[in-house]
Parts: structure tokens; sequence; C-alpha cells
């Protein structure tokens, strides 16, 4: 299982061939079998899943109002608590904060048999971002369940790195029309909208589907969590590349330059986007940075060296994730000891930038360089496609 592509289900490849179950890619323009309204809302089906309405409650719309990138303390909290807690040797507080982690039933489903997932050999990590504490709402309830941002994290087996390869929450894709349900069933929508289709699970059936990446665990934070490690920290330094005015309440002044920021400061930066040449691109770029500064500053003397604040950042980290059912702390903190800000590459998901479908404004997947990604990714060779592409 390990760094294998690990179809699950009726999973196949998204790209390149456009091979699926029963044939047609995930991606692109939409598919010869749209209606005259270009496959949004779904087609066919019931409710809740591609191929009927959404369910009860608030709908899924195309566009939402900016949103943070809460997705950064996810990372932090598979990478940096791991590494803190193997390199201070504390393994039996390591299995309380185990103990403490929120779960959910992210492979609700589409498990098929799934065994549990070792921390030997590679890994792939979907790192989600989303408004709610609760993974585990209802069906019926699902479409209150948001995702800002998605970040497909993969570990090489030697877990000396770790690649973050950032997804477009407006990505044009195909989304299953159930969580077990074959990679060419439903129809093309924004990427985030599979959470309004099934919560959770579908967004995980999705990814796999979209990559073709087997997905080993999936962590997911809130909104509070991410002010409360930031903080627990003393906050962070991060570097504002032009002077701006928050367009959130209180409308705070970011002055470019090096700034030192709160939970609430960083999280206010990292949430603007309009004001930015490049839109959510820029903004996802924001969110990277935050990661590293946050897992260098964690990582420091400083924090480790400081019983008490050290305490005050780790049951932080654990009040604000919510884990699948078999993600170990312990296994993490023994295995990645070792990974620090340094170790970290940044990437986004290969696209050809936004193009307008069905009245939206969506993404576009660049579907030659995203296939050559993530075959690399499937098969754990990062190293080598990462040669070949500095850039």
């Amino acid at each position: 299982m390990p760094g294998s592509s690990g179809r699950v289900g009726s999973a196949a490849p998204a790209y390149g061939s456009g091979r699926s179950s029963s044939g047609g890619p995930s991606y692109g323009a939409p598919s010869s079998r749209s209606s005259g309204d270009g496959d949004w809302p779904p087609r066919g089906g019931g409710p809740g899943g591609p191929g009927g309405p959404p369910p009860a409650g608030r709908p899924y719309k195309g566009k939402r109002k900016p949103k943070w990138g809460r997705i950064a303390l996810v990372v932090g909290a598979v990478l940096i608590v791991a590494g803190i807690i193997a390199g201070i040797s504390l393994y039996g507080y390591a299995n309380g904060l185990n103990d403490d982690l929120k779960r959910t039933d992210a492979f609700s489903e589409i498990t098929n048999g799934r065994p549990a997932k070792t921390v030997d050999g590679a890994l792939n990590v979907l790192l989600v971002g989303s408004d709610s504490r609760d993974p585990d709402a209802a069906k019926d309830t699902t479409n209150a369940w948001r995702a800002d941002t998605l970040i497909l994290m993969h570990i090489p087996a030697d877990h000396k790195s770790a690649q973050l390869i950032s997804i477009p929450r407006d990505l044009w894709v195909n989304i299953p029309s159930a969580n077990d349900a074959a990679c060419d069933s439903g129809s093309r929508a924004k990427i985030n909208a599979a959470f309004a289709f099934g919560g959770l699970p579908r967004a995980v059936r999705t990814v796999e589907c979209m990559t073709d990446v087997h997905l080993d665990h999936v962590l997911a934070i809130d909104f509070g969590g991410f002010k409360e490690v930031t903080d627990a920290l003393g906050g962070v330094d991060l570097k504002v590349d032009q002077s701006i005015t928050s367009i959130h309440k209180p409308h705070r002044k970011f002055v470019k330059g090096t700034m030192h920021m709160n939970g609430e400061q960083a999280l206010d930066w990292i949430r603007q986007r309009k004001q930015f040449p490049r839109g959510d691109f820029d903004r996802m770029r924001h969110q990277q940075e935050f990661l590293k500064a946050l897992m260098d500053k964690a990582a420091s003397g400083g924090t480790l060296s400081n019983p008490s604040k050290l305490n005050d950042f780790l049951k932080s980290v654990t009040k604000a994730v919510t884990a699948d059912q078999d993600f170990s702390l312990t296994d993490m903190a023994v295995q990645f000891r070792s990974l620090r800000g340094e170790n970290l590459t940044f990437i986004t998901s290969p696209n050809k930038g936004s193009e307008t479908i069905s009245g939206q404004s969506v993404v576009v997947a660049d579907r030659d360089k995203a296939l050559v990604l993530y075959k690399a990714v499937a098969s754990d060779k990062m190293t080598e496609w990462m040669t070949a592409n500095k850039s």
C-alpha cells in the first residue's frame, strides 16, 4: 500500500488517457454528456449527490466570500507535533495527546475493506480546512460542511521531506455521485462542492478519483484552532508583499515588509485575495508561507525549552485537529521527528488558470502536467519530479 496508486473501489486515473471505470476523464471542460446548462446543477440521482439537488438546508453556491487558510495548521499538526514530541522523547505524553484527538470516519462507504495504514513507507495525507468542527454531520446536513482549501501532502518513504500540493477550491472536476460510486459517475463542479454533496468522505473520493493517489489519512482543522495554535507559539513573522487594508472588520492595515502577527492577524492576512493580482493563487502562497513560519517557530528552542509554552501549543493543536479513525500521533512522532520547514516543498496542482464554465468562474486543470505530477506521487518518485520541474 505505501506509495502505491492504491485504487479504492472503482477509482481510476482522471488524467491523460481519460480512462475511468467506464470511460471519461474527471477534469476539463464539460463532458459530452452535458445538458444544456453545462452540467450544473448536477444531473439525475438522489438528493445530496451530483446528479440531484443538494440536500435540504443551505445550498451550495459557486462563489463564496473569501475564506481563510485554516489548512496551514493542519499540516503543522502532522509535522510539527510529530517532530517535537519525538525530539523530547515524551512518548507517554504523546499517547495522551493521541487520545485527545477528535475522530471522524473520513472513509465512510469507500473503505471496501481498506486495511489500516501504517507509517512505514510513503504516506499520502489529505489536509482539509473547514468552517465546521463536526465532520461527522448527518448526511442530511452535510451541506453545512465547507472546505476553504485542500492540500495533498506526500511524505516519501525515507520520511526526510514532504511535498504539499495545494488544490484550488474552484478546480473544475468530476464529483462522483456517491461515496462508493464509479469515478465517472455524477458530473462536474468546483471541487469544494463535494462537501455539499457528501461531506468529507465525498471529498476524499473526489480527490482519489481526480489524482489516482491512494489517501492514507485525512486531517481537518477549524477556525478557532488556527488562532489558538498561533497564539500558543507567541505569534509568527510573515512577509507582507504589498501594503493593503483588510476587507474584513476591523479592517487591519498590513504594511509591506515583515510583520509579527498573532492568531487573529495571521488569520486575517491569509484570508485576503481580492487585493492581489492573482487572487486565490496569491492567497494559497500566503498560506504556504504561513505554514513554514509556523513550523519553524514551533521547532525553535524558545518553544522546546519552555515546558508551559510547549504544553499550551501541543494541547491547542489536539483541540484544533480532527483525524481519521486510524491516524496515530505517536507513530507520527517517531517516524517524522526530523521534518522541519526547510524540508517542505510547496506545489500548486497544475492548472491553466480561470475560465468561465456554465456561468461560473472556475480553475481548469492542466491535465498533461497533472498526470505526470500525480503519477510521481503515487509511485513515490517526487524527487525525480522536482528535479525535472525545478521552477
